[in-house]
């Protein structure tokens, strides 16, 4: 799993429907995810660390959490099916702890709101993520043929025997 960050929202271009994008530490990868007009409005109050002067779903959500002694250790954007992506919420109250279904667009707002790590399977990545820096990508790829390239039997035997005496 790799953890992720909000990056922010945006507008599909054509469909003009809010995307939340999620982006790993390195800033390499973004996870664009499309969500509801509604779940925008939240995940912007979340980011903009807004107080309604009711509580709206989510923060009853995490209401419900805080006064039942209950943690929200993080969110996991498990799975990718048919263009939809799946989350779970997982929560601990004191030793005992649950995995609950939930969308992506809501956990997020959730795990905003209760300042909780947001985790990304790294399938889902692989299939669903968008490079951020393509320079950076096309450096580590030729270093890395470079060192393929450069990189003889002797070497890797050489190698192999130094991690074997390591590992004893």
């Amino acid at each position: 799993m790799i953890e992720m960050k909000v990056a922010g929202i945006a507008l599909d271009a054509t469909t003009r429907s809010p995307i939340v994008l999620l982006r790993d530490a390195t800033e390499r990868r973004a996870l664009p995810i499309f969500i509801g007009q509604d779940q925008a409005k939240s995940i912007i109050g979340a980011l903009e660390n807004h107080k309604p002067p009711r509580p709206l779903t989510h923060d009853l959500f995490v209401n419900f959490i805080e006064t039942w002694d209950m943690v929200l250790e993080r969110i996991v954007i498990h799975s990718l099916q048919d263009n939809t992506f799946y989350a779970v919420l997982v929560v601990r109250q004191g030793e005992m702890k649950k995995e609950i279904d939930a969308r992506p667009s809501d956990a997020i707002s959730i795990a905003l709101r209760t300042d909780s790590p947001i985790w990304v399977m790294e399938e889902v990545i692989a299939d669903a993520s968008i490079p951020v820096d393509r320079d950076a990508d096309e450096a580590e790829r030729r270093a890395f043929r470079e060192f393929v390239a450069n990189l003889s039997p002797e070497e890797l035997i050489r190698r192999a025997d130094v991690r074997k005496d390591e590992a004893q």
